[in-house]
């Protein structure tokens, strides 16, 4: 018999050893991420005396797999809306953050004469904090539900974010000794580039393709597609440039704005628990306690920094943000740590050999302390303040609470502003959509068409059907907010500002003609000036065709329905207020969800029946059933327990329809303990009042509420009894009911006997 390759050898003691010390560390109530590298020590081949894995290039393989579905799980439970709606706040302190942080880790390896790469990877690994051990940390000391907790996990959002684009970055300048500010700039602006166009691509066909197979998609094959998209766009941002973990990090972002997503994620973790649990026991692996030994003091400097550093300088960040000052120092103590995504940029840093094989191990110890202490510099954070209040003057407490650089104005936005800011985003999303669908074409169709035509067939072939994809998004990019309400506001305001919005039409239309102009200068040969007049025909009958228009305003309204999927979907399944509640609360109306009690007193009774609005004034809009929504139900419509109820009303009218639905319930049985239903036999003699009557006939089950089961044949068989069957003397029926109604049933066969005996004397 052969023998188990090692791989698989290795993964079931890694898999073992982590499972033994993960149970150890659940019960101890600390982060299983621990228990995950303390059982890659335990499986290292640092530690004496213990199996250790032989294998470590298939170990690390997983491991990179583990970080690609990690990064996934994290994209799903990303939305880029999301951040949109959080503000200014926490994209203030997120930056504030990360900047000193990563100059706190950069001065501290200097001053212990590590390399310049060294130096600029530890400042990205110091700047992030631990997304999954401050969560936990949350729920354990049940802080999860308070208000600097919110604000603590939208920064951690955009510092993952930005972990992912430094992670890029730090890719990007990893073939120098320096990081140069024109390499940076172009990285930055690839990023933009390939986000942007990923994303919008992406928001437009995969919702296509996976509303298409919903009817015969299933959860087997769902998970499929889904780990087959992110594997297909790791490839495709490992072509481009980047990380495969980045590119499966878009496709998480882009999956969790579809309908399927709570699916998807429910899914994957599995697959991600697993390789993720590979990945930090792979972490480790790695930690030589030579190292540790050896590098003690730089430890213990790390961790003093990072409790410092994050204390006082996270302080402020969430300071300068508009936090008040207890809420900027809950929420500056609570970051003081690193997790995941500083292992993450540690393995980056030696996969692209970079970084010293010191830095690793020191890192992994640093957050292991920094973990530790975690809840207690939680728990630190109020007394801190209340000393700090005690200390200082209150016209410096009230300075501190006013210190922001976030400040909301009370004046309304301009519509110059709101107007230029919609051109500005159009033009460069339609500006990259036209850059990519023209580099695909020139990349991989010009040599296909050339292949099968003569040249310039090929390239005027080429020309043609090039403009003719990229018309919707020119047409769009020249007219759209040209009708705009802030456009029409601002011609009819001045006369002076009909210069400066002709000159915003002009210069996007300028953007147009130069596309077309590089794709003709490109396959043809005519002069500069032939060729802008072409350029310019061919824009403004993209402009007058009301084709194009109608395709421009077709392929952006399928965009905004895909965009908008999961929200649709959550207000749908109850789990979102309708956009409509908006215009309610100006009128002092609202909506609000009841769920109907399961010992409701309407439970199975119609809508006209409960007369909900001739006796409370409410509107019942939805009414959601398991997976089944009813909207605008009629009369007829039955209420059911456990029925979720959109009403509209007032507060009044709301208040008074939920105090009825709780009131109007049945009571409790105070004889539960005599409802216990039973089997009985019984056996019908000659003076039985039920001789001679059929199964309905006898009443049992509508006057004694029992009912017979089966007739009993030769004591073996029990057969079903028919309605119309006959009782004769001599049958035994079974029969079930609640001891009471059985006892009648007996009571009043014996009766009838003792009154047939009493007058035949």
């Amino acid at each position: 018999m052969s023998e188990l390759p090692y791989l698989i050898n290795d993964l079931a003691l890694i898999l073992i050893v982590a499972g033994i010390v993960t149970i150890l560390f659940k019960k101890l109530k600390q982060p299983l991420v621990l228990g995950y590298v303390v059982a890659g020590f335990l499986v290292s081949p640092h530690m004496p005396y213990i199996m250790s894995v032989v294998d470590r290039a298939d170990i690390h393989t997983w491991a990179d797999i583990g970080v690609m579905f990690l990064l996934f799980s994290l994209g799903l439970d990303f939305s880029f809306k999301k951040i949109l709606r959080m503000g200014a706040s926490p994209m203030i302190a997120t930056c504030a953050i990360v900047f000193c942080m990563m100059m706190l880790g950069i001065s501290v390896g200097s001053v212990f004469g590590w390399s310049h790469m060294d130096c600029i990877f530890l400042g990205g690994m110091l700047a992030m904090s631990s997304t999954t051990i401050i969560y936990k940390a949350f729920d354990d000391l049940g802080l999860r539900q308070q208000r600097f907790a919110g604000m603590v996990m939208s920064v951690l959002i955009l510092e993952d974010m930005l972990a992912i684009v430094m992670m890029v970055m730090l890719s990007a300048i990893a073939g120098g000794n320096s990081p140069d500010g024109g390499q940076m700039l172009q990285s930055i602006m690839k990023i933009g580039f390939f986000l942007i166009l990923w994303f919008v691509v992406g928001i437009f066909a995969i919702p296509l393709l996976l509303r298409s197979m919903r009817k015969h998609i299933n959860n087997e094959t769902l998970l499929i597609v889904a780990l087959g998209l992110c594997c297909a766009m790791a490839v495709l941002s490992t072509k481009v440039g980047f990380s495969s973990a980045f590119g499966a990090f878009v496709m998480g972002s882009i999956l969790a704005e579809t309908v399927e997503a709570e699916k998807i994620t429910r899914l994957v973790e599995p697959v991600k628990n697993l390789f993720g649990a590979i990945f930090f026991v792979s972490v480790g692996m790695l930690v030589d306690p030579g190292i540790l030994v050896e590098y003690a003091l730089p430890i213990f400097v790390l961790v003093i920094t990072i409790l410092i550093g994050q204390s006082v300088l996270g302080s402020f960040s969430f300071l300068i943000s508009g936090q008040t000052l207890k809420s900027a120092m809950q929420c500056g103590f609570s970051m003081a740590q690193i997790g995941e995504f500083s292992f993450i940029i540690a393995s980056l840093g030696l996969s692209l050999g970079v970084i010293s094989q010191f830095l690793y191990p020191v890192v992994v110890a640093v957050s292991v302390i920094t973990t530790f202490l975690t809840p207690y510099m939680m728990r630190a954070s109020t007394p801190c303040y209340n000393r700090l209040e005690q200390r200082l003057p209150a016209k410096w407490i009230s300075l501190l609470n006013d210190l922001t650089l976030s400040r909301q104005s009370s004046l309304p936005e301009g519509n110059w502003k709101r107007l230029l800011a919609e051109m500005v985003r159009n033009t460069v999303i339609y500006s990259i959509l036209s850059s990519a669908a023209t580099a695909l074409m020139l990349t991989f169709f010009l040599p296909f068409i050339r292949s099968i035509l003569p040249h310039w067939w090929a390239n005027a072939t080429c020309i043609v059907l090039t403009v003719m994809i990229i018309s919707p998004f020119l047409r769009a990019m020249v007219m759209k907010k040209n009708h705009s309400e802030e456009f029409k506001a601002l011609w009819k305001e001045s006369r002076r500002n009909h210069i400066p919005l002709i000159l915003t039409v002009i210069v996007r239309f300028i953007i147009a003609i130069s596309f077309v102009f590089y794709i003709c200068n490109y396959l043809t040969r005519f002069t500069n000036a032939l060729i802008i007049c072409i350029a310019t025909v061919l824009v403004i009958l993209m402009i007058m065709s009301r084709r194009i228009k109608q395709r421009s305003i077709r392929l952006e309204r399928l965009f905004v329905l895909n965009l908008r999927s999961r929200d649709i979907k959550a207000q749908v399944d109850g789990r979102k207020k309708p956009l409509y509640e908006g215009h309610l609360l100006d009128r002092d109306v609202h909506i609000s969800d009841f769920e109907i009690p399961e010992n409701s007193v309407w439970a199975g009774k119609t809508l006209r029946e409960l007369r909900f609005r001739n006796r409370f004034g409410i509107h019942v809009s939805s009414i959601l059933r398991g997976i089944i929504r009813i909207n605008i139900p009629n009369g007829d419509n039955v209420i059911f327990p456990g029925d979720r109820i959109q009403a509209i009303g007032s507060d009044e009218q709301l208040t008074a329809f939920s105090a009825a639905m709780k009131n109007d319930v049945y009571d409790e049985d105070p004889d539960i303990e005599k409802r216990e239903m039973k089997l009985r036999q019984i056996v019908i003699s000659e003076n039985s009042p039920i001789i001679g009557k059929t199964l309905i006939e006898s009443g049992i089950r509508d006057i004694y509420n029992c009912m017979v089961v089966g007739l009993e044949e030769r004591k073996e068989n029990l057969s079903q009894i028919e309605p119309a069957h006959v009782m004769k003397p001599g049958d035994v029926i079974w029969v079930v009911g609640e001891e009471d109604s059985l006892n009648k049933l007996t009571e009043a066969a014996e009766q009838t006997i003792r009154k047939k005996q009493s007058t035949t004397d």
